[in-house]
């Protein structure tokens, strides 16, 4: 059973599918930089010097200066602020997913088709592999004439 274990861990696929994990946890982290300390600050001071990571609704009822200390607190509160950042986190991956695969289609598309390996046969029009050199069908001679 062990041996069977490590001969499924050691799998391309298996290893293809740690290694893409990895990568998109790390490209996960990159997007959230993108957002948080590139994208949303400008956004930010168009709207007025919003911090968006501080916008939140509290719920207890007392009066809080800012999340951390509502939350320090222990009040509720709903940080519709850091869900704007996730959902726009979410819309820049998507998109560069579909950048991505958009281009890998791409590639495929522009392969060369695979060779047939079925013909018809002149005189009967049944398909047959290609080495044939007699139709299983009506079983004419499919061999070429020297000319």
């Amino acid at each position: 059973m062990l041996k069977e274990f490590r001969e499924f861990i050691m799998r391309g696929n298996v290893l293809d599918l740690a290694i893409a994990l990895v990568l998109g946890a790390a490209f996960g982290k990159i997007i959230s930089s993108l957002v948080n300390d590139i994208i949303m600050p400008p956004i930010g001071l168009l709207l007025g010097g919003t911090d968006f990571t501080a916008l939140y609704i509290n719920l207890s009822g007392g009066n809080y200066p800012s999340l951390k200390a509502a939350k320090d607190a222990g009040a509720a509160t709903i940080n519709y602020g850091t869900f704007l950042n996730t959902i726009i986190e979410f819309i820049i991956i998507a998109f560069v997913l579909f950048l991505i695969i958009k281009g890998i289609n791409r590639l495929k598309r522009s392969s060369e088709p695979p060779a047939p390996d079925l013909m018809k046969c002149p005189y009967c029009f049944s398909d047959i592999p290609i080495e044939a050199t007699r139709c299983p069908s009506c079983t004419s001679d499919l061999t070429p004439v020297a000319a």
